[in-house]
């Protein structure tokens, strides 16, 4: 995908989509007709379609490929293996598990598309509404914090994945379309702050069952707190805590009782969930074509047991196989059987599958595709899985609180409470709140989240824990820059290190 086409997206470029959301779920997108993107955004409802048009981006886990976080960024740590059918079955997959990834072979391009767009079109709304008339103030003030959050949102994946790329704060025009260098990473980083504050001030507390999905003041808040942490500047530790604290003592959010109802498909948006991706299969999508234009998740598809015949799952395509250093430090932990599927339990009893590449007989279950939730309509089914992506929950936010007193030198008896609440909703007892028991409750509460690679990465550790699968330090911290960007901008696209 050309730069011009990430920045410049065809949804917009051309013509602008007009979306209606679902009676049933914020987000769930149904195409209605076409009008130019000059003659939109002159009513509440065309501005709201627009919003929804941003939010949509989050969704996307086919561009240039597939690239799907959770299972994706699992991959990439040291929870589980690329796996499929052999090496050379999604070799972006195979290259980033074992660190030989280069211009060429890499899921930047997917993850480069995907996040540019969405900045794209929030870009756009924001320079829409800033001309529009006539507008609710209430109405357009929630609409453009939700803008500045997007905007932050995408621009944080594309700094944890890229950590050099252009700074883009308006739509670009076509002369200026080739020459736009990367910005230094303290701008980007403080453009991300100053939407993320700014956008949290105006955003509510909560939202009504009929708008989950859309950001709340305490989903902006926890990006802020990450955005913080990620940064790793030591100095900023308590302000980070400082964030956390005010989410996880907010009152909106409190911990599930049983940890497995936080994955199960049927209990969306529960009172642990902060920032969750929405997804259904509403909108049938029978498009191999890597069109973003579902509403479904591909990500359990992906992982599932290749060929499964047996009463609880549907047959996968055996990717993301769990590797046995994650079987071995869940081992006696009440996490297990809702985190790893046991394969020779599974065959024991009765259930069959096929051992694909890199097979460890153990796979994702957080997000596994259960017969109870195959598609059987319209559309191709493995395209269109309703299981949502719960991309930041409680627990998260308090271990981040929990990370950032301690290594800032704060309140360790507030930590220590974050640390065994933890621990406690699994029947856990208390350990010593040390750095290194918060960061192991972080590997096992979390595991194939999507958090662990991004965790490694942020504290330094990640040579020491990923160094023996290939991780080279000052390299492998992020992803190569898309040959295919550099060419097309004639070299004002600068290569990361190493590559």
């Amino acid at each position: 995908m050309k730069l011009k086409h990430i920045i410049f997206s065809s949804l917009f470029a051309s013509g602008l989509a007009v979306f209606s959301s679902c009676d049933k779920d914020f987000l769930e997108l149904q195409p209605r007709g076409t009008e130019l993107e000059g003659n939109f955004y002159q009513t509440e409802e065309q501005v709201y379609q627009g919003l929804i048009a941003v939010y949509d981006v989050m969704q996307w886990g086919t561009s240039g490929g597939y690239t799907m976080k959770m299972p994706l960024l699992s991959v990439a740590s040291d929870e589980a293996h690329a796996g499929g059918s052999d090496a050379s079955d999604q070799p972006t997959w195979v290259r980033w598990d074992n660190f030989t990834i280069d211009p060429f072979i890499t899921p930047s391009v997917g993850l480069w598309q995907k996040n540019f767009t969405g900045v794209y079109r929030a870009n756009l709304l924001l320079s829409k509404l800033e001309g529009a008339s006539g507008l609710d103030p209430v109405f357009s003030t929630r609409v453009m914090a939700e803008a500045k959050a997007l905007r932050a949102y995408f621009y944080f994946d594309l700094m944890r994945f890229f950590g050099n790329v252009p700074l883009l704060t308006a739509a670009i025009p076509t002369s200026e379309l080739y020459s736009q260098a990367q910005a230094a990473p303290t701008d980007v980083y403080a453009q991300i702050e100053k939407d993320l504050t700014e956008a949290r001030a105006a955003l509510p507390a909560t939202v009504p069952t009929a708008e989950k999905g859309r950001l709340t003041r305490g989903a902006a808040t926890a990006i802020l707190g990450k955005v913080i942490m990620y940064q790793n500047n030591t100095a900023r530790l308590a302000e980070a805590a400082g964030l956390f604290n005010e989410v996880n003592t907010s009152g909106a959010y409190q911990l599930l009782q049983n940890y497995g109802d936080i994955f199960d498909p049927a209990n969306k948006f529960h009172s642990e969930s902060i920032l969750e991706i929405p997804h259904s299969n509403l909108a049938s999508w029978g498009d191999w074509g890597w069109v973003n234009g579902g509403e479904g998740n591909v990500a359990p598809q992906f992982i599932g047991p290749d060929g499964y015949n047996g009463p609880t799952f549907a047959s996968g395509w055996g990717f993301a196989p769990v590797s046995l250093d994650l079987v071995n430090a869940l081992q006696g932990d009440p996490r297990f059987e809702h985190t790893i599927i046991d394969g020779n339990a599974m065959r024991a009893a009765g259930a069959t599958y096929n051992e694909r590449y890199q097979n460890t007989n153990y796979f994702i279950r957080k997000y596994a595709p259960l017969q109870t939730y195959r598609h059987g309509g319209a559309g191709n089914p493995e395209l269109n899985w309703p299981i949502n992506e719960i991309e930041i929950r409680l627990a998260d936010t308090y271990l981040l609180e929990a990370e950032a007193l301690v290594r800032s030198g704060g309140n360790a008896g507030r930590a220590k409470e974050l640390l065994d609440a933890v621990r406690a909703r699994v029947g856990l007892a208390a350990v010593p709140v040390t750095i290194e028991n918060i960061y192991r409750e972080r590997q096992l509460e979390l595991a194939t989240e999507g958090h662990r690679f991004f965790d490694l990465v942020r504290t330094g550790r990640a040579a020491a824990v990923l160094g023996p699968l290939g991780f080279q330090a000052n390299k492998h911290e992020v992803l190569p820059i898309p040959q295919q960007e550099i060419d097309i901008t004639k070299g004002t696209l600068k290569q990361n290190q190493g590559y």
